[in-house]
């Protein structure tokens, strides 16, 4: 991965906005027409680093998928190819309804967002062609590659990973390893992911967080170039500035994840 590629991730911060408000366009079409999977991962997204796009899961027996590319800004639909840059997002639902009901599936304006979604993203109006789209996607692609090599790596790990995906809700792209079966509220696993900024940070950041959450007086020294985040959740975090430090980005992150989970393994007595 170029560093150039990835921007400056302190700069971000409108682009996520734009980008989070046009993937509810994919979790909308996605909850309105496939049948509910236990977690919501009927409404997940895949990252698709060849086409730089989030992708639904198939929405009929057609194997029919919404996707989203970031850069440009463009909603592809069944081969059709809806332009979203000066768009209103009233029109976007409107026009994506149009093709859904054209291959005889149900509007996505029929399954309304059922959680709060952060207030630059509500507020917004018009889906335009901010700064750092582009780089944005480039985190995406970094993630999807860090997060896919390392879940295929762990293969002497059972119950083992989750499929890498990118939740609507809060626009991280994660897995999350069960190092046991068991009930979810209990089992010990760890999540390992990439937020885009959030209300922790302001710029994309690696997480990996044990569960359940260890006692922060009893965690080691944080692992290179990360440190340790206690505020709402514990967990090992990288943030963009941090990787940005690191000469080779795509190693770095990798070797950031790999040593974390391996802290949190044994933090979980694993």
């Amino acid at each position: 991965m170029n560093k150039e590629r990835l921007g400056d991730p302190t700069k971000l911060g409108n682009a996520n906005a734009m980008a989070h408000a046009a993937s509810q366009l994919l979790y909308r079409a996605a909850a309105a027409n496939i049948v509910p999977l236990s977690g919501d991962e009927h409404s997940n997204l895949g990252w698709d680093v060849a086409s730089r796009s989030f992708q639904t899961r198939a929405l009929n027996d057609a194997g029919t998928i919404v996707e989203l590319s970031l850069s440009p800004l463009v909603l592809n639909i069944g081969g059709d190819k809806l332009p979203l840059e000066t768009v209103s997002i009233e029109t976007a639902i409107s026009l994506l309804d149009a093709k859904l009901a054209a291959l005889g599936l149900k509007s996505a304006s029929s399954a309304p967002i059922p959680y709060d979604l952060p207030a630059n993203v509500m507020s917004l109006q018009i889906f335009e062609a901010v700064d750092g789209l582009d780089a944005l996607a480039a985190w995406y692609d970094l993630a999807a590659s860090t997060l896919n090599q390392f879940a295929r790596d762990l293969g002497d790990i059972t119950p083992g990973p989750s499929e890498v995906r990118c939740w609507p809700h809060h626009f991280d792209i994660a897995t999350y390893v069960s190092l046991e079966a068991g009930d979810a509220e209990e089992a010990r696993g760890i999540g390992i992911g990439l937020s885009p900024g959030d209300g922790s940070y302001a710029e994309p950041y690696f997480y990996v967080n044990p569960w359940p959450s260890v006692a922060p007086e009893k965690l080691p020294a944080p692992v290179t170039p990360g440190h340790w985040h206690t505020e709402g959740f514990v967990g090992s975090v990288a943030t963009g500035s941090e990787i940005m430090s690191l000469q080779d980005v795509s190693a770095g992150s990798s070797m950031f994840v790999q040593r974390s989970f391996d802290v949190g393994r044994k933090l979980l007595g694993f």
